[in-house]
């Protein structure tokens, strides 16, 4: 199998400058190592010591720090047990249509308003709490935040952070340092971790599109890898993580209410997103790769094949400022946002529209009540609707360092 893919995959014409060969960049122990495809074996152990530390953290730490902070879930009402519907809800995972409902009636027994009222209370029986929201939040943030802090330290004194040609000096015969090695195999085992976990995570409209976004994650970061594009690999890395964090640490303050906490993070977030994204990645690792790399070597296929994967990765970059600045100029001049239509299923709007909470005598509100309580947690949201547009804003750029 590894003699058919080094014939098939790895051909030297493809990811070797000219006159390059896979036998001139093979270095000793002393020098450093050189990256080899057999290296991401270690990442699937690595994932699952990423869930198993992920599981403990929520319950130790993010938990009774979420109760803190002040975090509260909704009381929800919970659906009675009815066979015939409960069964057709796990089959299908949506209320009845009008005919469904008819045919519901008639083996349940039951009118079609109860019908109704006990699909929207059972469907909220499996919407996530804000406990559960913030444990993700601050799982993502912690990883984020020691990924952005481990990598910095690592290569703030590396020849390269500073001077972009460094990347491609002697390339490909370039080792790479053990702390570097470690941080690609932490940050690939984590996003493996995330696709693993992708099932059970808070489920959000566009959980496809994270699926297809962690896969491809896995296969960029695991071919710059391979392909020995570790240096500058290194500095999208840490381009990204730099804002990373930021974004989950404003939507943990989201989830506990800290409103004005939650709006300056957002700020400093976007400030950053813009300067990093739209400033340094083009004019430092995107020249890098395709002006400054010329010096070293002449282009072939590797050398187009990265750079187009980083000018979609910058176009996404655009299109998210773009989306930001929209957003800040709604909020900021005509004082209203509209909704993101991509928003998650983690939505406060669709917690509000979700059921009717029973007054003190057990019954159910009626619609004017209801009405009210929307309107009211539709105008606190005004100040906050920025940051649900961009909670999954993670899920849908590109990977790093890919």
């Amino acid at each position: 199998m590894e003699r058919l893919l080094n014939e098939w995959l790895w051909q030297e014409e493809y990811w070797l400058p000219a006159d390059a060969h896979w036998q001139d960049i093979e270095i000793t122990e002393d020098e450093g190592h050189v990256p080899l495809p057999r290296d991401l074996i270690y990442i699937f152990p690595l994932a699952l010591a990423f869930i198993a530390l992920r599981y403990v953290f929520e319950r130790v730490i993010a938990a009774p720090f979420s109760k803190y902070l002040g975090v509260k879930d909704r009381v929800r009402v919970r659906a009675p047990a009815v066979p015939k519907l409960e069964a057709f809800y796990k089959q299908n995972r949506r209320p009845p249509s009008q005919n469904e409902s008819l045919s519901l009636e008639k083996q349940c027994g039951l009118s079609q308003t109860k019908i109704q009222t006990w699909f929207r209370h059972r469907k909220n029986q499996d919407r996530p709490s804000n406990t559960k929201k913030f444990c993700e939040a601050s799982w993502r943030f912690v990883f984020y935040l020691v990924a952005f802090i481990a990598g910095l330290g690592s290569l703030i004194n590396t020849p390269w952070f500073w001077e972009h040609r460094e990347c491609w000096r002697n390339f490909p015969r370039q080792a790479v340092a053990e702390a570097h090695y470690w941080y690609y195999m932490l940050e690939l085992a984590f996003y493996l971790s995330l696709l693993l976990c992708v099932s059970v995570d808070v489920k959000r409209k566009d959980f496809k599109e994270q699926v297809i976004h962690h896969i491809a994650t896995i296969f960029l970061i695991g071919f710059s890898y391979c392909a020995n594009y570790v240096r500058v690999g290194t500095l999208v890395m840490l381009v990204h993580d730099s804002s990373d964090f930021l974004l989950e640490s404003a939507k943990m303050f989201h989830y506990a209410v800290w409103t004005k906490t939650c709006d300056t993070l957002f700020v400093i977030f976007a400030l950053v997103f813009l300067i990093t994204r739209l400033i340094v990645f083009p004019g430092w690792v995107i020249h890098t790769t395709l002006v400054a790399s010329l010096d070293f070597f002449q282009p072939f296929f590797g050398y187009y094949f990265f750079n187009a994967l980083l000018f979609v990765l910058q176009a996404l970059h655009i299109f998210w400022a773009y989306l930001i600045l929209r957003m800040v100029f709604k909020f900021m001049f005509l004082g209203k946002v509209e909704r993101d239509e991509r928003s998650d299923a983690e939505s406060e709007l669709d917690d509000d529209e979700e059921e009717e909470e029973p007054d003190e005598n057990g019954e159910e509100c009626g619609w004017e009540q209801r009405k009210g309580a929307i309107n009211s947690k539709l105008a606190s949201l005004a100040n906050n609707c920025v940051l649900n547009n961009l909670t999954h804003q993670r899920s849908s750029r590109l990977p790093k360092a890919r």
